[in-house]
């Protein structure tokens, strides 16, 4: 072979593998290829903390079941950030560098997660958003419609305060956490429903979603305002106000003002039952959770997003595939035909020792 011909040859070669990278996503195929449920795939679950209780007790268990049913030999790896955005950029790094196929993320920070979720978007991996909407490339997203849980939150809080509900009544509010993007919703539907109709006299958004950064917050406002001018307290969800409603106590309020909540965990029910808390928003986590594995398994096997019913737009991210879960407000009167019904609780769970009569009034057995 002369010496032109042979450098052609080379020449050839040489684009024929640059084509053949390229049709593999990024150099070095670092790009995953679709998952196949009948092989299994490992499939990552990122959860944000485990200070509010239905994270351990109800999410993930619920999650995981529902994975292994659909699609049994997955492997599921679990992660939890313990509220730490950069220990949960460190585990998303891991699931993606361990192979997982898809991740369903509940992010700490839904900002600062953005990098992660980019470097499994270049990668090929799915990403989830589960309960919170991260900003990045997300590929489907479920959760609850949050505006609407505020304005739940907003209307049981009046009606729970009945006739003391009037534009002069002095109220505290406690929000979420700065961090979590579905606080400022359930902050703008609360302040929907309320604003005009009570005073908000004191108002916080907190650092995490802590029942002791609650209660110091309320404990301020008491002495500023005085305790006996508090009509009520608007709590972001059930953890928090387990503190505001402490607080309340420890300075000897008597009858205590309304509390409500938000996510009806365990303690929050049976405060609800026993009268300290007014209300709670029950929020039907199988139904959540359910819908984030069937999302998880569409999206890394290229099946489109069969439970999405609608679309929503982050910073980022436009027309991402959604399903977002109805909720409603319990208090003593339903707590039946909510929590029960929906399987969130037993009686015998609710029903223990200490809130037994409690539930003799509310009619569980």
């Amino acid at each position: 072979m002369n010496t032109t011909l042979r450098r052609a040859v080379i020449a050839t070669a040489a684009v024929s593998m640059a084509l053949s990278m390229a049709a593999c996503g990024k150099a070095g195929g670092s790009k995953t290829s679709a998952a196949d449920v009948s092989n299994g795939f490992r499939i990552g679950l990122a959860l944000p903390e485990n200070q509010t209780a239905r994270y351990e007790s109800v999410d993930r268990p619920k999650i995981e079941a529902k994975l292994h049913e659909l699609c049994p030999k997955c492997q599921v790896d679990y992660e939890n950030a313990a509220q730490n955005a950069n220990t949960q950029q460190q585990q998303v790094d891991t699931l993606i560098n361990d192979g997982d196929k898809v991740i369903i993320l509940d992010s700490v920070d839904f900002k600062a997660i953005q990098p992660s979720v980019e470097k499994a978007h270049n990668k090929g991996v799915k990403i989830v958003a589960y309960d919170r909407l991260a900003q990045g490339p997300i590929d489907a997203y479920t959760s609850f419609d949050n505006t609407q849980v505020g304005k739940q939150q907003g209307q049981a809080l009046l009606q729970a305060m009945g006739s003391k509900a009037s534009p002069s009544s002095q109220i505290v509010m406690v929000n979420g956490d700065k961090g979590d993007p579905n606080a400022a919703q359930f902050k703008a539907g609360a302040h929907s429903v309320l604003d005009g109709k009570i005073k908000i006299t004191s108002e916080f958004d907190t650092n995490g979603w802590l029942a002791n950064n609650a209660n110091n917050e309320v404990s301020g406002a008491i002495s500023r305002i005085g305790g006996s001018n508090i009509a009520a307290v608007y709590s972001a969800n059930d953890g928090m106000a387990a503190g505001i409603i402490s607080a309340l106590q420890s300075a000897h309020i008597s009858p205590l003002p309304p509390v409500g909540g938000q996510d009806a965990q365990l303690d929050g029910v049976q405060r609800v039952l026993a009268g300290t808390q007014a209300y709670t928003i029950y929020k039907p986590y199988k139904d959540e959770a359910d819908t984030a594995a069937q999302m998880a398994i569409d999206v890394a096997t290229g099946k489109s997003v069969s439970t999405a019913d609608t679309k929503v737009d982050s910073a980022t991210t436009k027309g991402i595939p959604a399903k977002l879960i109805p909720t409603s407000i319990m208090t003593d009167k339903n707590i039946q035909q909510t929590v029960i019904a929906g399987g969130l609780f037993t009686v015998g769970q609710l029903c223990t020792q200490q809130y037994a009569s409690d539930c003799v009034k509310a009619g569980l057995k």
